[in-house]
């Protein structure tokens, strides 16, 4: 891994290589475009394919999604539902998956909110009635791997928020990720991926329902599709690829942080695996335990091309300075890999998931501790939240005053409506008071 030492090449240019680029501007790869064009007889950037078949999904509704599908994938739809009630659950891994979803039930479980009532005046009230969406897209990716872990985090959420109904979307009929979904409690499956299935859960077509809200993972193409289609619904983020930062001093082990720097740059070439340390041997032995390591990966293709392009190791000055780095970078998995992690835990502003201390790592939460791992990434830990129960409910604000509450506020009304020129909504409370 690239080892730099911020003292020497200076803050801002810290800063620079610390820098992600925005999901949008990535650029699609010579062989991505070349298959891009055959499909669709043209050089296309990725937003002006996506724009192209969620305009057709959305006036062709079911026949675009069986066209692109064909087209894109090589599969020939006709019926895309899945029979939820024949899913098979009995696998080795069900014993494991019951136990991450009971974890993940009981920790967003503690996140219900409550609708609410106060008084005002004599027996005027105000309030806030928390309502759940009433249908809920979740799109799991296919891809190099399956992601059952991603499915329980979607789905059981939404249910423990009160969601009638959770439908989802995969291009992969995976046995396991069946299987996931049918333990959360999804509703609906259907067999269709990308962005026409984005497409297909925004405004509805002949099979699928319209949702209110999408969330989960995917490609470009999913992302950008999400971001195309905000506004007609509602989704959870706009997410990249993953991202690990761990802050590290001179008691950490540089064979665990080798480890959990690997186990983000196994997703994806593109995923972004950085180390900020107090200590130069320490970034030395990281280094040398990430080459070690990488070479018994059996995703070593994959990891290696993510270190080799986003791995990053920055020796900085002390501390303080560290955690300075990790605000900047905002990463979606913070580890604190430190002798007193929660000394630096004020200080933190900007992550997804913080993990504390050396038997805390990243793949804990990614599948059983049971805080969501869908996180905000590319910096979005800004200003993005976790996927959490709240993400699946609304707030209806609730006003009830009596006659003479609403007459003893009734000047102030009308002067303010008056200074805004809406003389309408002065003589909605002057007319009630003229009757009166």
């Amino acid at each position: 891994m690239r080892i730099i030492n911020a003292k020497e090449i200076g803050r801002e240019e810290v800063e620079r290589l610390l820098t992600k680029k925005a999901f949008d501007e990535v650029e699609l790869s010579p062989k991505v475009r070349a298959a891009n064009k055959k499909i669709f007889g043209e050089d296309l950037s990725a937003i002006e394919i996506v724009r192209r078949i969620v305009s057709d999904v959305r006036k062709l509704g079911d026949k675009a999604v069986i066209d692109y599908t064909k087209k894109i994938d090589g599969v020939e739809l006709d019926n895309f539902a899945v029979d939820v009630a024949e899913i098979d659950i009995d696998s080795e891994l069900l014993s494991s998956l019951r136990v991450a979803a009971e974890n993940i039930r009981r920790f967003h479980a503690e996140q219900l909110p409550k609708s609410w009532i106060t008084y005002r005046g004599e027996n005027s009230l105000l309030g806030q009635a928390v309502i759940p969406l009433e249908r809920v897209g979740v799109y799991v990716p296919g891809g190099t791997a399956a992601y059952p872990s991603s499915v329980l985090m979607n789905i059981i959420p939404a249910k423990v928020a009160g969601v009638r109904e959770v439908i989802m979307c995969t291009p992969n009929a995976n046995p396991t990720v069946l299987a996931a979904a049918k333990l959360a409690g999804v509703d609906k499956i259907f067999k269709i991926g990308g962005a026409q299935a984005i497409a297909a859960m925004a405004f509805s077509t002949e099979q699928i329902p319209r949702v209110n809200k999408i969330v989960g993972p995917g490609n470009i193409f999913v992302t950008l599709a999400k971001k195309e289609v905000y506004g007609h619904c509602d989704i959870d983020m706009l997410a990249g690829p993953s991202e690990i930062l761990i802050v590290a001093d001179e008691t950490a082990n540089p064979t665990y942080a080798a480890a959990d720097l690997l186990s983000q740059a196994e997703h994806d070439p593109l995923a972004c695996s950085i180390l900020i340390t107090t200590s130069q041997t320490l970034a030395d032995k990281v280094s040398a335990q990430v080459d070690e390591q990488l070479s018994n990966l059996p995703r070593k293709e994959i990891a290696a091309a993510a270190i080799e392009r986003n791995g990053l190791i920055v020796v900085a000055e002390d501390l303080n300075e560290a955690i300075d780095f990790a605000n900047f970078s905002a990463p979606e998995h913070l580890e604190l890999l430190v002798s007193a992690p929660f000394e630096l835990l004020p200080k933190i502003k900007n992550a997804g998931a913080i993990f504390l201390g050396a038997y805390s790592p990243e793949p804990l939460g990614d599948y059983l501790a049971g805080p969501n791992h869908v996180l905000p990434t590319g910096g979005t830990a800004k200003f993005y939240s976790v996927l959490n129960v709240e993400t699946f409910l609304k707030r209806t604000s609730l006003i009830s005053y009596t006659q003479n509450d609403l007459l003893g506020v009734a000047d102030d009304i009308i002067k303010l409506a008056n200074a805004e020129g809406l003389t309408a909504h002065a003589e909605a409370i002057r007319k009630r008071r003229e009757i009166l």
